[in-house]
């Protein structure tokens, strides 16, 4: 950030009085404002239909051509089940009812929280959005491991897949760092059986 939102003057770091972090100070006496900068939130969802999970196969970089699970930034004024929602039918056409959160993700070196919901289509009907080149149902046999987007999506399926098969989906929480860190960190919460 080099110059101030609300009033254009240039911007310092600084540290301001009662904080501990380096902001973006606004350089004008008469404005100072302070700019805090946070980290953006994902919303999706991990569709579900009969036994099959819904995909989609990215039409835009980051990794064109490989599939995912519908998702993406928030928007404002909407909640993180809205923007799960929003995603779904944005890249999947795809309505559906959101179960429960199911994953999050801290990613504290690209400032990024993930949050994945369960949730199952309200009805059988699907086609690519602008942002998907094609969407799929999968069985776990048919996902296409070698060619999943993100290692998140790909943690999400395998959690998903191995917890249908207890019967249990409890909520899971982790914070991944760079590799080479001893930082991280993943919880299981309380189990949310299924429906």
């Amino acid at each position: 950030m080099k110059h101030c939102s609300h009033c254009g003057s240039e911007v310092e770091l600084q540290i301001p009085n009662g904080d501990d972090r380096h902001r973006h100070i606004c350089t004008d006496d008469d404005c100072s404002a302070i700019h805090y900068q946070n980290p953006k939130i994902i919303a999706g969802c991990l569709p579900v239909y009969q036994d099959k999970v819904l995909m989609c196969k990215r039409a835009i970089e980051p990794r064109y051509g490989f599939w995912t699970l519908p998702a993406g930034f928030m928007e404002n004024n909407e909640s993180v089940e809205e923007g799960a929602a929003r995603e779904t039918w944005e890249e999947a056409r795809a309505k559906v009812q959101l179960d429960s959160l199911y994953t999050l993700f801290s990613l504290p070196q690209i400032s990024q929280v993930y949050m994945m919901f369960r949730g199952h289509l309200t009805e059988s009907e699907f086609s690519a959005g602008p942002e998907s080149l094609e969407v799929a149902l999968f069985s776990e046999e048919e996902i296409p491991w070698d060619d999943i987007a993100f290692p998140l999506v790909k943690k999400t399926l395998r959690h998903f897949f191995s917890d249908r098969k207890a019967g249990e989906f409890p909520m899971r929480s982790e914070a991944i760092y760079k590799p080479g860190t001893d930082k991280n960190t993943s919880f299981d919460t309380p189990v949310y059986r299924n429906k």
